[in-house]
């Protein structure tokens, strides 16, 4: 069985219900984070693979929920670290009438910024054991900046053992002390890793990378084994290295026309649920057309459902559509 590890914090999730005029206002709890609606949705498709999450949590209640509602998804918790006096992060969700949405957070002392830190040797001997180890910019943003270093030599400890690195860049702003910062921890992950799943939006806001072909030229110095640039309807570029043993050894491309959707309620998980699909599709060995068509079709019917995870009968009627 192959066996996939994402790594990142999962957060406890506040979003509005009912009507937003409405004082106070009317919030249902749940629980979300990038990295952890990527699990649930890759586990919903293909419950052949073992995933695991790699984070820290504590020890109250919510902490507890929180690995209930994972192993209910069938997400692994053997690699949940505990924090004796940390807690989970938590957030608040608005959605506008166009389906964006809008956060607030509470997260500058959970038990996820310090993951590291509670990094044991015994951990990191599971953590050589993956196929594949998943991260993302806020997981990157999540670690204490004096902890980074830890990470960067696990990173090389694990592609030293044969585990495959993927990096989803998923930038957001307000978690980075300043562009620089980011800029050095990115081009740290671009180095390392083989796949990359990076959304066009991410890079026009860091780096001023508007199209494909300027995204495809940023990162071709790196040498990634499958790079994945999205633009949510507007299609997907896929560019692979071809194996040393090929005599022309050029990089092939393909781009994949996205069917838009033509109701968009929510798109706080679009870009995860379409990872989590793709990554789980390419380890069945499914083509890459058969893995974008696969995920862009999930995320295409998580963005008409409210909040980050689909009702779980709802999703499983439509993956026999899949």
């Amino acid at each position: 069985m192959k066996k996939v590890v994402l790594f990142g914090e999962c957060m406890i999730e506040l979003k509005q219900t009912g009507n937003s005029n409405t004082v106070p206002v009317q919030m249902q709890q749940g629980f979300a984070g990038d990295v952890f609606n990527a699990a649930v949705y890759l586990t919903r498709c293909f419950n052949d693979i073992d995933i695991q999450l790699f984070t820290a949590l504590g020890r109250d209640d919510y902490s507890n929920n929180m690995k209930d509602y994972l192993k209910a998804e069938n997400v692994g918790t053997d690699l949940i670290l505990t924090s004796e006096d940390k807690i989970p992060g938590l957030y608040s969700i608005q959605t506008d009438s166009s389906g964006e949405r809008s956060f607030t957070y509470w997260r500058n002392d959970a038990a996820a910024r310090y993951t590291m830190e509670l990094l044991t040797d015994d951990i990191i001997e599971k953590l050589k054991q993956s196929d594949m180890f998943v991260f993302s910019g806020i997981s990157l943003a999540v670690i204490k900046p004096e902890l980074r270093e830890r990470f960067w030599q696990l990173i090389a400890q694990l592609k030293q053992a044969g585990v495959e690195i993927v990096f989803d860049p998923n930038y957001r702003p307000r978690l980075w002390a300043d562009t620089t910062e980011t800029k050095t921890q990115y081009e740290l992950a671009l180095q390392a890793s083989d796949y990359v799943l990076p959304g066009i939006e991410d890079f026009e806001v860091l780096y001023g990378l508007s199209t494909f072909e300027d995204v495809a030229d940023f990162c071709k110095p790196y040498n990634i084994q499958e790079l994945v640039i999205k633009d949510g309807p507007n299609g997907v570029l896929i560019i692979q290295q071809q194996s040393s043993e090929k005599n022309d050894n050029q990089p092939t491309q393909q781009f994949i026309n996205i069917e838009p959707v033509k109701t968009v309620i929510d798109t706080t998980s679009a870009g995860d649920s379409f990872n989590g699909v793709y990554l789980g599709a390419r380890l069945s060995d499914l083509t890459v057309e058969q893995a974008v068509s696969k995920a862009a079709k999930t995320a295409g019917f998580v963005i008409q459902h409210p909040g980050a995870i689909v009702e779980k009968s709802i999703f499983h009627q439509f993956t026999k559509t899949l």
